[in-house]
């Protein structure tokens, strides 16, 4: 048993246009052109990663220059 089937019209009708609004935005992320823009986004996030790596391995270590 549905538990939309308990609702009167009018409830069940907000249930159902709340339900197709929810599956509008999952939808709207599966228009084409979306991959080219998530795959942009994976590509910035790529891009920051190696900056962050190459001003790692630029900044002189604390420790690493005194002599032993």
């Amino acid at each position: 048993m549905d538990p939309k089937d308990d609702l009167d019209a009018r409830e069940a009708e907000r249930v159902r246009r709340r339900d197709r609004d929810a599956a509008a935005r999952a939808r709207d992320l599966m228009r084409p052109g979306m991959g080219k823009v998530f795959k942009q986004i994976q590509d910035s996030w790529a891009e920051k990663a190696a900056l962050d790596q190459d001003r790692a391995r630029s900044e002189p270590q604390k420790g690493r220059d005194k002599p032993r």
